[in-house]
């Protein structure tokens, strides 16, 4: 008998850990899986080069005036539409910046739409649609490394020109990782439910996302220090944020805050530089400008501690 059902791609292999779960107790579920998902970091931790290595692929892009792209199918495109969308809140970001693209398009975020995944042309068609170009960094994000319409985006990017990165939890084939500039390949092994890839591949996923446009906005001055400085007020959490960096890193009481930052037009980061500087907003942005953005090269020292 041969074992030709067997899948070759790491994702879809039975877990012999977790071969009883359907008679566990809650408790015993919760122990299980728990104990699967302290595998994750782990195997994320063995991509840090290539990690690193789409961070300075994404800076570059951004300050070259181009876009990061994330595109994927079912879960890992839902993952990279989050994360996507999370960048222009937090680090004040044009939402053209940072784009997810999924397979089935806004209707595949709320409900399934399986077979999408499988149309390469498509793929290819949502980089022909988006004008991606040499400025560009696309990211296909496909947990079992094999998703058609992930690689027609991919070939297709490379095509155009685009820098481009495969992210998978399953070796992708190896022609593929031949063409792409980067290959992050976080090795996740079978999942708690054989083939549920929104499990441990998925928080692989999320970790890396997170890592690679965090890495890049801080290496763009979105930060000073590890203060989310070039956050965008829209709501009253953000504003209030927004006032006590300012009250914490200048020592000043809130009124004053709120005034620096209307000062500055909004820009918590442009205003931190006024204040330390006493100089005007102009002043302060061109400064801000002739060091990249960053505002350490601006204010010397890092920002203070709180005393509690």
């Amino acid at each position: 008998m041969t074992l030709s059902f067997i899948d070759p791609r790491l994702t879809e292999r039975r877990n012999p850990r977790t071969a009883s779960i359907d008679l566990a107790t809650p408790a015993e579920i919760v122990d299980l899986m728990n104990a699967e998902d302290r595998s994750v970091p782990e195997a994320v931790g063995t991509q840090r080069g290539e990690i690193a290595r789409a961070i300075e692929l994404a800076e570059e892009a951004f300050r070259a005036g181009g876009r990061l792209f994330y595109i994927g199918a079912g879960t890992s495109g839902r993952l990279g539409v989050l994360d996507a969308s999370e960048c222009p809140p937090t680090f004040g970001t044009d939402p053209e910046m940072v784009q997810g693209i999924i397979a089935g398009g806004l209707p595949a975020l709320t409900k399934s739409q399986e077979g999408a995944e499988d149309v390469a042309p498509d793929g290819a068609a949502a980089m022909d649609e988006r004008e991606v170009g040499a400025n560009d960094f696309v990211v296909g994000i496909a947990a079992s490394g094999t998703t058609p319409y992930v690689r027609g985006a991919l070939e297709r990017a490379i095509d155009r020109g685009a820098r481009t990165a495969i992210l998978a939890c399953s070796p992708p084939p190896a022609d593929l990782v031949q063409r792409v500039d980067v290959a992050i390949v976080a090795i996740t092994g079978p999942e708690v439910v054989t083939g549920s890839t929104r499990l441990k591949a998925g928080t692989a996923t999320k970790l890396v996302l997170n890592m690679i446009t965090t890495g890049a906005m801080i290496r763009l001055g979105k930060t000073y220090g590890n203060l989310m400085v070039d956050l965008r007020a829209m709501s009253q959490k953000l504003v209030d944020r927004g006032e006590r960096i300012l009250m914490e890193v200048c020592g000043v009481e809130r009124e004053e805050a709120r005034r620096l930052i209307h000062a500055a037009h909004g820009s918590v980061k442009t205003a931190i530089v006024m204040q330390k500087l006493s100089t005007t907003r102009e002043e302060a942005e061109r400064l801000l400008a002739a060091s990249r953005g960053v505002v350490r090269r601006v204010v010397p020292g890092a920002p203070p501690l709180p005393s509690t």
